[in-house]
C-alpha cells in the first residue's frame, strides 16, 4: 500500500520502519535537506522556515551527502548487478540530526558512539530504499556489493576464448569415408580449468570456469557433441575411428563455398563461483571456426 506525497510514493510495507517517532519516505527519492545544518529540538522542524521540505517527525533526512562518487568525505556509492548488464548504483545518506536513541533503526547500538545512514539503491530503474546502515560513529558504510556482479567481473577478467582447433586443420587433407578425430587444445582460456578473482566493497569473489562440452556443427548439416577435449590422432590408429570425439563425412565439399565445409566448434563454459557468503554458477559460450576440403578417395590402378 502506499500514498502520493508531492509526486513521490510513499511505500509503507517496504520500509517496515513506521512508528511514532517518524515515517520514512520511499518511491523515486527521499526529499532533499534544504538545510544541512538543521538541528534537533522539541518542537518538529519549522518546514515553512525552510528547514526540511519535508517532516520526518523529529528529524531530518538529508540527502547529497554521499553519492556515487564518495565527494565530501561521506560514504561513496557501489555499483552492483548480474550479468545481464544492468548496473546498480547506491549512494549513502547521512540521517542528522540523529534519531531518538529509542527508535528501532538503531538495532540497540549506542547513537553516540554510532552514526546512521540511509541506503537507497536504483537497478536502472527507480530508486529502491533498501534500509537504514549503522556504522560506528566516524566511519563510512561500506558499500553493498552483490557477489554474482564480482563474479561476472572475474570472468570478464579470464578473457575465454572459443576451442583451440586442432583438428581438423584448415590445411589438411581429408577423405570422404575416411573417419576424421577431432580434438583441441587445453589451455587456460580455451578449455580451462581458468581460476580468477574480483574484490570490492570488503568482498571478494573467486571463479573457476572450464568447457563443459564442445558442439562441432561439420558443415555437412551434421553436428557433433563432445564432452571432452577429444583424443588426438596417432599414425597407429590407422582408419580407426576416435574413441572419444570424431565424424566421417559421406559426400566431398565440391559443393560448398569455396569448395570447403565450414566446421564451427561452440565450447560452453561453467564458471562456478563463491565468494560474499554466496555461491553460483554462470555460463559463457564462445565459437572458434575452420574451412576445411573433403575429397574422394582416389583409386589408382
Amino acid at each position: 500500500m502506499g500514498d502520493n506525497v508531492d509526486g513521490h510514493r510513499v511505500d509503507r510495507a517496504k520500509s517496515g520502519l513506521l512508528t511514532q517517532h517518524f515515517t520514512i519516505l520511499t518511491g523515486a527519492a527521499i526529499l532533499v535537506l534544504a538545510g544541512a545544518g538543521a538541528s534537533y529540538a522539541d518542537d518538529d522542524p519549522d518546514i515553512d522556515a525552510g528547514t526540511c521540505k519535508v517532516q520526518v517527525s523529529k528529524f531530518c533526512v538529508g540527502v547529497g551527502v554521499g553519492d556515487e562518487t564518495g565527494g565530501g568525505g561521506q560514504a561513496g556509492g557501489s555499483q552492483g548487478g548480474g550479468s545481464s548488464g544492468t548496473k546498480q548504483e547506491c549512494r549513502y545518506t547521512k540521517v542528522e540530526p540523529k534519531p531518538p536513541a529509542e527508535h528501532l533503526a538503531w538495532k540497540g547500538r549506542d547513537p553516540k558512539k554510532h552514526d546512521m545512514y540511509f541506503r537507497e539503491c536504483s537497478l536502472d530503474g527507480p530508486v529502491d530504499p533498501d534500509g537504514f546502515i549503522v556504522v560506528p560513529e566516524g566511519q563510512a558504510p561500506v558499500p553493498q556489493v552483490d557477489p554474482q556482479e564480482l563474479a561476472q567481473r572475474a570472468v570478464d577478467s579470464m578473457t575465454l576464448l572459443g576451442p583451440d582447433v586442432v583438428s581438423p586443420r584448415a590445411g589438411g587433407r581429408y577423405t570422404v569415408g575416411v573417419p576424421m578425430w577431432l580434438w583441441v587444445g587445453q589451455g587456460a582460456t580455451t578449455y580451462g580449468p581458468n581460476v580468477a578473482s574480483a574484490s570490492a566493497g570488503g568482498v571478494t569473489v573467486t571463479a573457476t570456469a572450464k568447457v563443459l562440452k564442445i558442439v562441432w556443427a561439420m558443415g555437412d548439416g551434421s553436428s557433433v557433441m563432445c564432452g571432452d577435449p577429444g583424443t588426438p590422432y596417432q599414425a597407429s590408429d590407422g582408419m580407426a575411428q576416435s574413441p572419444t570425439c570424431g565424424h566421417v563425412y559421406s559426400t566431398t565439399s565440391a559443393g560448398a563455398p569455396n569448395g570447403k565445409y565450414p566446421v564451427t566448434a561452440t565450447s560452453t563454459w561453467t564458471i562456478n563461483w563463491q565468494g560474499g557468503g554466496q555461491a553460483g554458477q554462470l555460463t559463457e559460450v564462445r565459437q572458434t571456426n575452420v574451412q576445411v576440403a573433403i575429397g574422394e578417395l582416389q583409386v589408382v590402378r
